[in-house]
């Protein structure tokens, strides 16, 4: 069924969404605490992931949809999902992707600490009251 090799694409696609959110989603969660608190909880996840060698479940999802549709392995997605899976399953080590996810939870503390210290951007980031707003 098509139905199959359509959702395992979109799967894909929305692994790679979530990447790339987990990416720089502080220069959005700076200015919006609902962004902030799903981006850090994000990130949290994919830490224990790759720390406890846990298995991503949009991974499981998108393996699944794609035995669903090709039980014998012969799944062949789409020209772009092709491409896309070359990102998101990039072929390292598995202690260098550890090491590029803390890297990555680092540089995104590193970008909400300079924001808070600078009385941060957005509502509930500031740690200075302004004094205009005071009265």
């Amino acid at each position: 069924m098509k139905i199959y090799v359509y959702s395992a694409d979109f799967v894909v696609f929305i692994h790679l969404l979530w990447i790339l959110f987990l990416i720089s989603g502080a220069y959005w969660g700076v200015r919006h605490k609902a962004v902030r608190i799903i981006h850090i909880l994000g990130l949290g996840y994919a830490f224990i992931v790759n720390l406890f060698d846990f298995y991503c479940p949009l991974t499981r999802l998108e393996t699944w949809l794609e035995y669903k549709y090709s039980p014998s392995g012969a799944y062949a997605g789409s020209f772009i999902t092709h491409y896309m899976d070359k990102i998101i399953y990039i072929d390292l080590p598995d202690w260098a992707i550890f090491l590029l996810t803390a890297a990555l939870c680092a540089f995104n503390a590193w970008v909400y600490l300079k924001r808070w210290r600078r009385g941060g951007a957005g509502r509930g980031l500031s740690r200075r009251k302004n004094i205009l707003n005071a009265k």
